[in-house]
């Protein structure tokens, strides 16, 4: 009887990958994808790192300001995807970021699990997979979710442990608020309306990261570290380490995506292809994993407040453009892009400007 209540109690306990993954010669059948969707690597381009644009910040505040401008529009228009280097973070501030989150992912299982949540409006939580709730497959990944913009008003929630985690990702997230404003406002400038459009369609603001870990996997050929999906907010900025795991869907293609040393790989979101009346594409991304080494990205999310309303800019929507949206909240975004989990056909459908769902 007793061994019987110990298991049930077992069962009932959430269990995060970390934990699991070193023991386990076969992926458990939970995260088995279907055969039409797996991963397929004898498909993947690799490249050697520049299969997309690789763009130099240090002109954006130059001479060379409108080249560089282009250069995003370009890569926004073409990929949906482009690298930063000369971004102005300091390395420093970004190795800290790197080893404070493997250090919170090699705690103790007990210590970690004090920020267990499977509540997704809790605003500072660990959890694995995407959304546990609704799926019917599982993802290779843990995370940490924080949210941390206004800062003060969140960093309290934060892990204490390690003890300089709060200073170390404050700092960091500091730094990528800052630039994913120099960014907006060059995505702004690149579509030819006024250079502070993105950043006061936003509302109040909004900024999330996640500390993503994904263990070495047994059977990588069978599973998603994250599957392919579009990202719902405005502009992410990821941090990788150094093991490749990112793949960016090109002209029907998988694209592998290595990591480059000193650089983010910045991708435009839902909001800004709403914003840009269709014009820039939220592109399909994924990340796989491999069987030898662990890997983490730190992806930074910003995003509107929940009560900003999202609609085409006034100025790209004109007698041969029509508006291809309609405006809505990005709360209602959100939330609906939670629900249905990550698939391949992205939220937007839903709020197109004579989509039947238009008072939905």
């Amino acid at each position: 009887m007793a061994a019987a209540t110990t298991n049930a109690i077992a069962a009932a306990k959430p269990k995060l990958l970390t934990d699991l993954a070193a023991s386990l010669s076969h992926v458990p059948s939970n995260f088995i994808r279907p055969d039409s969707d797996r991963p397929n690597f004898q498909d993947v381009e690799s490249s050697d790192g520049y299969s997309i644009p690789l763009i130099d910040l240090r002109d954006l505040d130059g001479p060379n300001r409108s080249l560089t401008i282009r250069k995003i529009g370009d890569a926004c228009l073409n990929y949906g995807f482009f690298q930063v280097m000369n971004h102005g973070v300091p390395a420093e501030v970004v190795e800290k970021m790197v080893s404070v989150s493997r250090e919170f992912f090699r705690l103790p299982e007990s210590e970690r699990m004090k920020n267990y949540s499977d509540d997704p409006t809790k605003t500072t939580r660990l959890s694995t997979s995407f959304n546990v709730k609704t799926e019917k497959v599982s993802n290779w990944r843990d995370f940490l979710r924080l949210h941390c913009y206004p800062l003060e008003d969140y960093i309290n929630e934060w892990p204490t442990n390690p003890s300089y985690f709060r200073e170390d990702a404050g700092g960091y997230c500091r730094k990528m608020g800052e630039l994913s404003l120099r960014l907006l406002e060059a995505i702004s400038e690149s579509l030819g309306i006024e250079k502070d459009y993105i950043n006061k369609a936003l509302g109040q603001h909004g900024q999330h990261m996640a500390l993503n870990y994904y263990p070495p996997c047994p059977e990588p050929e069978l599973t998603y570290g994250l599957p392919s999906h579009a990202d719902p907010n405005v502009i992410t900025l990821l941090l990788q380490d150094d093991v490749p795991g990112l793949q960016v869907l090109k002209d029907g293609k998988w694209l592998a995506v290595n990591p480059i040393p000193n650089t983010f790989t910045v991708n435009i979101g839902d909001q800004i292809q709403v914003i840009s009346n269709g014009r820039y594409k939220s592109v399909l991304h994924r990340a796989v994993v491999n069987s030898e080494k662990e890997r983490m990205s730190i992806p930074t999310f910003y995003c509107p407040s929940q009560d900003a309303v999202i609609g085409p800019a006034p100025d790209l929507i004109d007698p041969h453009h029509p508006a291809l949206y309609r405006n809505f909240t990005y709360s209602e975004y959100y939330l609906k892009f939670w629900n249905r989990g990550l698939s391949k056909e992205t939220c937007l459908d839903l709020f197109k400007a004579d989509s039947p769902h238009h008072h939905g």
